[in-house]
């Protein structure tokens, strides 16, 4: 969108620090004020001068002007071209950042020896030179290198030559001496051998002239130069515009309080109420310096009366205060980045003048060094205001593209496109580029300019997987060239208009691109400036065609453009029409392009606009001119189509609406729902008509039937619809939560394509780019649309989704791109080993997963009819998989007290010693130790149990908050990476907010009993972390296909979607006075809170349509059916939410650690126990089997087909036995189907008991490759007794027997006996016990069991007097000798002797009549 706040300020080119000061800095009249240093613009008035107040004092203490962040003597600064053998300029790694003072930055070449040249604006005598390294990969560093100095660039002096140097640390900068005198105007380093890589590269090289002992300026330095020396993603070397800037620097000496505040400007302003003040601000990162000291500075204005705006408690458009300690202290200032400012400084200073402008620094606690620059300050009196006339008014695009792979700020582009739609239309600052296709400021020209080289259709989910299916046009005025240089056309940000509907840019040149787009399709508009106007069509490469009819004004081609990660990409096809006669068209060669450049030209003598309207297709070209006519029709204009695309952003943004939201909250807002809506993408296209539409694909998970000509795709044409372009990695967590939400039809409908991949291609993609990307861990549609169908969400395939999921979690995969990596044995240990790489990570997310198979299985099975032949299996699934969910706990190490990798042998990945969660990669997926330590959101309780109690995962989450990451520990990835540095400038702990497996966080306090505190951190992440919309910024990290927008949406509407698959909401703190849903149902969800501000983000109370509500849980069934959620806000914690109970639910219920299912089969007996698939056998007779441990119940197994489905059983037996004689059938199937080789099935035991012997009996001869039999373990034991107890026990907690009792036996309610053997000489009796159970055991009296909640279990027993059992669950009584009657009442399920009769020498009456011999 159009950024009215920022002047348009001309630039020219100067070189130096210092320009010529005029006696007098005139304002644009007597209100307004505006310089970005520029040569135009007003100068600075001083230079390194202290403000004194009104009483003629300094207003600086505890400062000094020392620069502490460079070697001195750098001359980086005076270095006007850099030249070098080679770079990759398609990440940005290119030459220029061997100078631009940030290590972050590199320069790389695709060659093991390399050489960088620098040219400096004057001779100057170098005396030293310093070297840093890059990230990551040491084999890249240089080893031995020459350094050399030159006059003329042709004729070198060398001046040192280094071998056998190394690196020991990543970005660490290493200085050389030299003995030189001599002033070069070129110096060269070769680089002759690094460390073994074929890539060299380099972060960093410093320039050192020679200094002398001067002593620092006594105060603060503040001055006009060129701008910051490197950024992540500024332009070196300039301004936020033009190619000045103004810069403070110095040193905080003591330990308290130190100030400065130095003079630019005089001026003489009167402020108006509607008085804004806006500048642009870079604080420089000096060394590791922890407390982000250059952040605490601030433009400050001196008025006529004595007083400062820092006084006044001004507010910039955060909410934060203005003053130098305010901006310090908010935290909200990213370092090494440009930071936009404003603030209407009329409310607190109306009616004063402004005679001074000032930058100042003020920190209270200290010493630390700091720097920092400042551009574009204005002050003005009436500033004009956006017009929002429709909500896609409010979207910025281009928000998020002031980013790159050093640091991610979105690492979005300007993609128009229509909701889901099929194609993305962009502008591309580099037309060369499959990843980073727009960047807002790091590759502008000379002038700090922005260049565009192509408008581009586009396909592409994320730069880091790169682009697809492209196709390029670009207007000129002149000659017609495929020279992407030649032809860029500059512009200014405030001359681009970027919204979805919407894109248009007024070049610098005064022509005009516009774009407006359909489903398939789009128009473009173009202005021209000549009489004779070029539009040139090109490609990222050479990959595609191009076929041009000049004389009926039509362009076709096709494009075979895709990156790395695109798998599956098919050929795209392209159809384009134009409003004017072509009165000239050719190909264009020369530039390695030949194939798919070309252009058309017209005559604009007359008209200067052409209008072109353009279609794609993965079918043909046929079919991309069917899609143009089915979109466009030959009525429409411009406008109309604009129109159209325009309403249906309108009607999904609308979906929410806000009261007491800043603009800057409704541009974050707006922006972050249209980057929701605009993943995942229709991959389909009608090939009927209109009236009667055929829906079909050009699949991307199928290998192709045919050949590709010019005009149709070889790939299979697929009836249906698909979507693709989705990371589920990223999106399961909070996208589709949100579609399940505000869009719940849309979300069934884009499952229903995505299940669609699994139709075609045998499984649905983890990431869809647009078919099986081999990237990320996990499996997580799995999880993503079993919450959908739990929310009631079911228009679609739901069958075909239930088994993608359960084939993602069964069988092992047969390419690296589809399930689950290390399925072989993850299946059988309960954990992926670090034999597979970052195994760690596919076992915590696989558990997420299986909660979400589980739930679904669950909820199928409610739906399910009595005669549903999928009954079983649902109940099955639902057992096997909630247990496998709870495996966490297998991964957990009690000796470090954090979550840890497990090797094959299931010994810990890293020694007690010698583990530091604060290091990245390894087990961990882009993260730490720390940020996994929050894993199972399915579980919050179990974790809490397995921490010590709520009160200990409260003090962990405590922690996790208080200790810094540093981005030192790089682990595994041998350098630093972007989320590490994105994460430390989070300066939320170790809270990573630039990765999604922090994401949940905050919200696990609910689960500690602290909902306060996921309050306080959910306000300050929503507060500072989604900042820099005006600048192209707006994110603390990646935003990957809505995911990180939707963590924003969720959590400023005050719920957040925690523990996926449970159809329920974590309570946070909602960022609004008042936020409704328009839900999809015609009904509305209010949320109000009349009280909130920024000080007021604790949650006091909440009503629930008027009723008070204490859980921090929210159902969907509850959002979904309208109403008002009224919370009730305040400046300080509440114990609202707190009480037991209010937690959202978990697995685990009560204070035990989670028990999962383990396998009790013994791994040396065999291949078919050996924990892998890897391993078969074939069965042609019993299969016997001994558990590791009797007294454990197997309450499942499981089968696992071999390397064939074919040769796996279909029906058997599973018998049980008490002494391996006599046997009983505990379990039989038949008509069982492996659909697929290594498939794990799991199957419940319907006769449940703690046999000696199990006995597996085929049908018929089959093939498996593993057996298991699943044991539950008995609770830990809270008192053992295996000597002799004489006289009456009590049992209370769990107790465990196996000697003797020599009295009666009492069972207190809620407690639980287990005996395995031993005696008691006496009764036993309990009531409302939570297990009773008797294995083996010699009771010499009576036995009255009455209302036991959990097991009642009597095997193999002797009880000497009667048997009373009334009102129990769960109850067996089997293989027992009864001396008396026995009596059965009232239990529930009814008693069983699982087919192994008991001798009764009394009557059995009731429920147990059934049981004697």
């Amino acid at each position: 969108m159009r950024r009215l706040w920022l002047l348009l300020l001309s630039t020219a080119l100067i070189a130096g620090l210092t320009a010529t000061v005029p006696a007098v800095a005139l304002a644009a009249g007597n209100t307004d004020f505006a310089s970005s240093f520029e040569a135009s613009d007003p100068q600075p008035n001083w230079t390194d001068t202290v403000e004194t107040n009104p009483s003629g004092a300094p207003k600086s203490a505890g400062v000094n002007g020392a620069d502490a962040s460079t070697i001195p003597g750098n001359v980086d600064d005076k270095v006007v071209d850099v030249q070098a053998n080679a770079e990759n300029d398609g990440a940005g790694e290119v030459k220029e950042n061997l100078v631009d003072g940030n290590v972050a930055t590199k320069w790389l070449t695709f060659t093991p020896t390399g050489w960088a040249q620098f040219q400096l604006s004057e001779p100057i005598a170098v005396v030293q030179y310093a070297l840093a390294s890059a990230n990551d990969a040491p084999g890249r560093d240089p080893q031995n290198w020459t350094f050399s100095g030159s006059q003329d660039g042709k004729t070198w002096t060398t001046l040192d030559t280094q071998t056998g140097q190394s690196f020991e640390n990543r970005q660490q900068t290493k200085t050389y001496k030299i003995g030189n005198t001599t002033p070069y105007l070129y110096y060269r380093l070769d680089i002759t051998l690094n460390h073994g890589d074929p890539i060299v590269q380099l972060a960093e090289v410093q320039l050192i002239e020679a200094v002398g002992d001067t002593p620092p300026p006594p105060t603060m330095r503040s001055y006009e130069g060129k701008g910051p020396t490197g950024g992540y993603n500024a332009k070196a070397n300039a301004g936020f515009t033009g190619v000045k800037a103004f810069r403070y620097v110095g040193s905080h000496l003591v330990a308290g309080h130190a100030y400065s505040y130095n003079k630019i400007f005089d001026v003489d302003l009167a402020v108006t109420p509607k008085t804004q003040l806006s500048y642009q601000i870079f604080p420089e990162l000096i060394g590791d310096d922890p407390n982000y000291t250059s952040t605490y500075a601030a433009v400050d204005l001196a008025f006529s009366d004595g007083t400062y705006l820092s006084q006044l408690g001004a507010q910039d458009q955060h909410g934060f205060g203005l003053s130098p300690q305010a901006q310090g202290d908010s935290k909200s200032l990213y370092t090494n980045q440009w930071n936009h400012i404003a603030s209407t400084i009329g409310t607190v200073a109306a009616g004063k003048v402004i005679k001074r402008v000032l930058i100042g620094y003020d920190k209270p606690t200290g010493p630390g060094a700091f720097s920092g620059w400042i551009d574009d300050i204005k002050i003005a009196g009436n500033p004009a205001q956006p017009n929002y006339a429709h909500l896609t008014d409010y979207v910025s695009t281009v928000r998020g593209t002031n980013a790159s792979g050093s640091f991610s700020r979105g690492n979005n582009y300007p993609a128009t496109a229509v909701p889901h739609g099929f194609n993305f239309w962009t502008p591309m600052t580099n037309a060369g580029s499959q990843d980073w296709l727009y960047q807002y400021a790091k590759a502008n020209n000379a002038q700090n300019q922005p260049t565009l080289q192509a408008f581009a259709a586009s396909h592409e989910p994320s730069p880091w997987m790169g682009d697809r299916q492209t196709f390029q046009v670009m207007p000129e005025s002149g000659a017609p060239t495929a020279d992407r240089n030649a032809r860029a056309l500059a512009f200014s940000h405030d001359d681009e208009v970027a919204q979805p509907d919407y894109y248009s840019v007024k070049f610098q040149n005064g022509m005009r691109t516009e774009i407006t787009p359909t489903d398939h399709a789009a128009v473009f508009r173009f202005t021209f400036t000549g009489n004779q106007s070029t539009v040139d069509f090109d490609n990222v490469n050479n990959g595609g065609g191009l076929t041009l009819d000049a004389a009926n004004g039509v362009a076709t081609g096709y494009s075979d453009v895709k990156s790395g990660l695109s798998t599956g990409a098919t050929r795209m096809f392209v159809y384009a029409t134009f409003d004017k006669p072509v009165t000239a068209g050719a190909k264009l060669t020369g530039t390695g392009r030949d194939n798919v450049t070309g252009y058309f030209q017209f005559d604009t003598s007359s008209d200067k606009t052409v209008t072109m309207r353009i279609a794609t297709s993965l079918i043909s070209v046929d079919q991309a001119k069917a899609n143009l006519e089915q979109e466009i029709s030959g009525t429409d204009t411009f406008d109309t189509v604009r129109a159209r695309a325009q309403a249906a952003w309108d009607k999904q943004l609308g979906v929410i609406t806000v009261q007491g939201a800043s603009q800057d909250q409704l541009v974050t807002l707006y922006s972050n729902l249209y980057r929701l809506f605009l993943y995942p993408n229709e991959a389909y296209e009608n090939t009927g008509t209109v009236a009667s539409p055929k829906y079909q694909y050009a699949s991307p998970v199928v290998p192709e039937v045919g050949q590709d000509t010019a005009t149709r795709t070889g790939a299979k044409i697929s009836d249906g619809t698909m979507y693709v372009n989705n990371g589920f990695w990223d999106t399961a967590r909070t996208a589709w939560p949100a579609y399940s939400l505000l869009t719940p039809s849309m979300e069934g409908k884009m499952i229903d394509g995505f299940v669609n991949q699994y139709k075609d291609g045998g499984w649905t993609s983890r990431w869809s780019s647009p078919g099986y990307a081999d990237l990320m861990t996990g499996t997580s549609s799995d999880v993503a649309f079993a919450d959908a169908f739990v929310k009631g969400i079911d228009n679609f395939d739901v069958q075909a989704a239930y088994d993608a999921a359960v084939k993602n979690a069964t069988v092992v995969p047969t390419s690296s791109g589809v399930g689950r990596k290390g399925l072989d044995t993850s299946n059988f240990l309960g954990y992926t080993s670090t034999a597979t790489g970052e195994g760690f990570s596919w076992a915590m997310e696989s558990y997420v997963n299986d909660y979400g198979i589980a739930q679904m299985s669950k909820a199928l099975l409610d739906k399910a009819k009595p005669n549903d032949p999928r009954r079983q299996e649902y109940s099955d699934n639902y057992t096997y998989f909630l247990s496998r969910a709870q495996n966490y706990v297998t991964l957990f190490d009690p000796t470090v007290n954090f979550f840890q990798g497990r090797n094959p042998d299931g010994s810990e990945h890293t020694p007690t010693a010698s583990y530091d969660p604060r290091v990245w990669g390894g087990d961990y997926t882009e993260t730490d130790g720390w940020n996994m330590a929050f894993s199972v959101p399915q579980d919050g309780q179990g974790l809490a149990n397995l921490y010590g109690g709520k009160d200990k995962l409260a003090a962990k989450l405590d922690q996790f908050f208080s200790t810094p990451e540093t981005a030192k520990f790089p682990g595994s990835y041998g350098g630093t990476i972007h989320e590490m540095v994105e994460a430390r400038d989070v300066r939320m702990g170790q809270y990573g907010a630039s990765n999604q497996p922090s994401h949940h966080i905050i919200y696990m306090y609910d689960y500690a009993g602290q909902p306060w505190k996921t309050q306080a951190y959910a306000r300050e992440a929503l507060s500072r972390l989604y900042t820099g919309s005006e600048n192209g910024q707006g994110y603390p990290g990646d935003e990957d296909n809505g995911e990180m927008s939707a963590w924003y949406i969720f959590s400023a509407l005050g719920f957040y979607p925690l523990t996926m698959g449970s159809g329920n909401y974590a309570v946070g703190s909602p960022l609004f006075t008042q936020a409704t849903i328009h839900l999809e149902n015609g009904k509305s969800l209010v949320v109000n809170a009349p009280k909130n501000s920024a000080k007021n983000v604790y949650v006091q109370g909440l009503k629930v349509n008027g009723k008070a509500y204490d859980k921090t849980t929210l159902s969907q069934s509850l959002l979904e059916s309208g109403g008002t959620l009224d919370f009730d806000m305040g400046p300080n914690p509440s114990k609202w939410g707190s009480a037991d109970g209010d937690a959202p639910a978990s697995i685990t219920q009560g204070s035990a650690v989670a028990q999962p299912l383990h396998d009790l089969t013994d791994p040396k007996q065999g291949a078919l126990f050996d924990n892998t698939s890897n391993t078969q056998a074939t069965v042609d007779g019993p299969v016997q089997m001994q558990p590791s441990d009797a007294t454990q119940r197997v309450q499942m197994y499981t089968l696992t087909s071999g390397s064939t489905a074919s040769s796996a059983p279909s029906s058997w037996a599973l018998k049980g036995s008490y002494d391996g004689k006599t046997w009983t059938t505990i379990d039989q199937r038949s008509g069982v189907k492996f659909t697929d080789a290594k498939q794990t099935k799991a199957f419940s035991v319907a006769k449940v008991g703690r046999y000696s012997y199990y006995r597996l009996e085929l049908g018929s001869s089959a093939t498996l490759s593993e057996v298991e039999l699943l044991g539950k373990p008995n609770p830990v034991c809270g008192t053992t007794i295996d000597g002799s107890v004489n006289g009456p026990l009590t049992v209370k907690g769990v107790t465990c027997l196996t000697g003797t009792v020599n009295g009666p036996v009492t069972v207190s309610p809620g407690a639980s006996l287990y005996a395995f053997g031993g005696s008691i000489s006496g009764p036993v009796s309990s009531s409302n016990a939570a297990a009773v159970v008797l294995l083996g055991t010699h009771v010499s009296g009576p036995a009255s069991i009455v209302g036991t909640t959990g097991e009642t279990s009597i095997e193999t027993a002797t009880v000497d007097g009667p048997v009373s059992l009334v009102d129990n669950a769960g109850t067996v009584v089997t293989s027992t000798s009864v001396g008396g009657p026995l009596a059965c009442s009232g239990n529930s399920p009814a008693p069983s002797d699982n087919g192994l009769p008991d001798t009764v020498r009394g009557p059995a009456a009731g429920q147990c009549a059934v049981l004697t011999k």
